[in-house]
């Protein structure tokens, strides 16, 4: 695992977070249909909650390799079935083929391409079905679904991304 790379990705919710839900951008919007006051915001335990928050978006980051890593799943090919593999030898001739192949074309799968083609059907078939669904039965709006899922959407993205790319 790549720390200093990792620990960056899990700032990428911070940054869009200031970015996004900044008044001049998204943040009056957010507020609005939130419900949430100046006042409300003032009396908020901020380091609790940027702590937490980090702490979250760490745990978010170790999604990559589960999710988008497909060299990391291939290797599955070859631990033992005990290991939840598919114990394929790779000293046979088949195996020696099987490895051949995901060696050349597992690096292909390291690029912030591949991350921003994960992160945004992640995105729509993950994220979007289950923020749309918490907020509807919260009685939230349309524009604070959008907004969120906005959000999440380029966050998840950009740090699908940097850890295709560099982890």
């Amino acid at each position: 695992m790549n720390w200093p790379i990792q620990i960056a990705a899990t700032l990428i919710p911070m940054v869009m977070g200031f970015i996004w839900y900044n008044p001049k951008v998204f943040g009056k919007a957010w507020m609005a249909a939130t419900g949430l006051t100046e006042e409300k915001a003032k009396n908020t335990n901020m380091p609790l909650v940027f702590g937490v928050s980090f702490v979250m978006a760490l745990l978010f980051s170790f999604a990559y390799p589960f999710f988008a890593n497909h060299w990391n799943a291939f290797q599955a090919f070859f631990r033992s079935v005990p290991e939840h593999g598919m114990g394929i030898d790779p000293t046979t001739a088949f195996g020696a083929e099987l490895k051949g192949y995901i060696d050349g074309y597992g690096e292909r799968y390291h690029s912030w391409t591949h991350g921003l083609a994960h992160g945004t059907i992640m995105s729509v078939v993950i994220l979007l079905p289950v923020m749309v669904t918490n907020a509807l039965f919260e009685r939230k709006s349309f524009k604070y679904m959008m907004i969120n899922w906005g959000y999440w959407a380029v966050t998840m993205t950009l740090m699908f991304m940097v850890l295709a790319q560099w982890a």
